[in-house]
């Protein structure tokens, strides 16, 4: 129930709430109208930039873990290369690589990256690592191992 505007008038629209109806009373102007559902949908993107970089590959990090699930899950998550917690993998935007994604979408964590950002494992391993030893900035006596 209700009707439409086009000008300063009163809208009267009617709400059911539980058992009664509520009456609304509002007032529209023409900068207040919306166009139609199908209208802002049809509405056209503009076009991506060059300077926005093109996100090509899915960021996959597992978040929690797939111990109690079943063998199908698990199964999913080595095709997707996830053997532990906190893994991340890169892939290609591909149907197969989004199915299986969508198959274990409670335990991964998901984002969309441009294909500079993408880490092979020898990479993000070196990043991870931790320096090795130690490095003697200055001794206390002018040298190292000098007596």
């Amino acid at each position: 129930m209700g009707s439409i505007i086009l000008a300063h008038r009163p809208v009267n629209v009617f709400f059911k709430s539980s058992s009664c109806f509520t009456r609304l009373v509002a007032t529209a102007t023409p900068d207040t109208i919306q166009p139609p559902f199908s209208e802002t949908l049809a509405s056209p993107q503009p076009p991506p930039t060059d300077q926005d970089p093109k996100n090509t590959h899915f960021k996959i990090t597992l978040r929690r873990s797939a111990i109690s699930l079943g063998d199908k899950l698990k199964g999913t998550l080595i095709s997707l290369g996830i053997h532990r917690r906190h893994q991340t993998v890169y892939h290609k935007h591909s149907s197969e690589v989004a199915g299986k994604i969508l198959k274990v979408k409670e335990l991964v964590e998901v984002g969309n990256v441009p294909e500079e950002l993408v880490r092979t494992k020898e990479q993000q391993m070196r990043d991870r690592k931790a320096t090795r030893g130690y490095k003697v900035v200055r001794s206390g006596h002018g040298g190292f191992m000098n007596a």
